[in-house]
């Protein structure tokens, strides 16, 4: 080998440890972190999750903490999720009493609250009904984590084995508290998915990895019985992939795919005229803009 083909191959020597660690290091450089805001956020994983089939008519909620104790922003009830833009999100308390904005939030939200209190270092809450997690949701089965693009979800997600009626109720939010625990994602049978995360970026991912979880099973259990994989390895997957940096990567690409997919106007769009009487707004929507 000749010195200049031994300088370019100077890691292969290296240890896998050391290539982790050094892949992270720069990571925290050549990923840039994104300059959106928190409502900007919260609209784009509205529309990145329609993209992505994820909206059941107006089933489903995703909120994030507001900037005041108790308090987050959430969609407005009666509209779906390719609907939602930063200027029709609303800032309610933690009974569902709106701060800001117009119209109601979804009242199944109420479990949302629950989460928040039992969770601190939650910042972000998402609960949808896809139909590959709905219908594995049938069967009373947990997720099933057997392959290298899930385990980010590996050890990491809950079951709930049985369905506690809508969940509006203070009932079901102490038990969907209770059986999410420390966890960040849970599956709720006869019911979907719910992820709690320290981000929104975070949270989007995990939401989108979920669904891609459940259609891989269904896929296997249709083939034949799936094999676990190496839990030591598993381990390393789910914390090589569980950092800020891939999951603001992760949300930046599926931002501009839902973008170039005819979603911008959920943060270009224009703020609306809501100053004048309801019949004279520029977006009249029945429940207030």
């Amino acid at each position: 080998m000749s010195r200049g083909d031994a300088a370019m191959g100077e890691s292969f020597d290296a240890r896998k440890s050391d290539l982790v660690r050094l892949a992270q290091e720069r990571m925290q450089s050549a990923i840039t972190d994104n300059t959106w805001t928190k409502l900007q956020k919260l609209a784009l994983t509205c529309r990145i999750l329609f993209h992505m089939g994820h909206d059941s008519g107006l089933s489903g909620q995703i909120t994030t903490r507001a900037e005041a104790p108790g308090t987050y922003y959430t969609q407005r009830l009666g509209l779906g999720f390719d609907e939602i833009t930063e200027w029709n999100l609303l800032k309610v308390d933690e009974d569902l009493n709106v701060l800001e904005g117009g119209g109601m939030a979804n009242p199944a939200n109420r479990f949302h609250s629950w989460v928040y209190r039992a969770r601190p270092d939650v910042n972000c809450i998402i609960h949808t009904h896809p139909p590959y997690v709905s219908a594995l949701s049938m069967l009373e089965i947990p997720l099933n984590l057997s392959h290298m693009d899930t385990c980010p979800l590996y050890e990491d997600c809950a079951f709930l084995p049985k369905w506690p009626g809508i969940p509006v109720g203070n009932e079901e939010g102490e038990l969907i508290a209770g059986a999410l625990g420390d966890k960040k994602a849970l599956m709720l049978a006869h019911h979907g998915q719910l992820v709690a995360c320290s981000s929104v970026e975070e949270a989007c991912v995990l939401a989108v990895l979920f669904e891609r979880a459940a259609r891989l099973q269904l896929l296997a259990m249709a083939a034949g019985d799936i094999k676990p994989v190496d839990e030591l390895l598993a381990v390393e997957a789910h914390d090589w992939v569980s950092t800020p940096k891939r999951h603001q990567a992760a949300f930046a690409y599926y931002a501009r795919r839902a973008l170039r997919n005819g979603h911008d106007d959920c943060i270009d769009a224009a703020p609306p005229d809501v100053s004048g009487a309801a019949d004279q707004h520029t977006i009249p929507i029945e429940g207030g803009v």
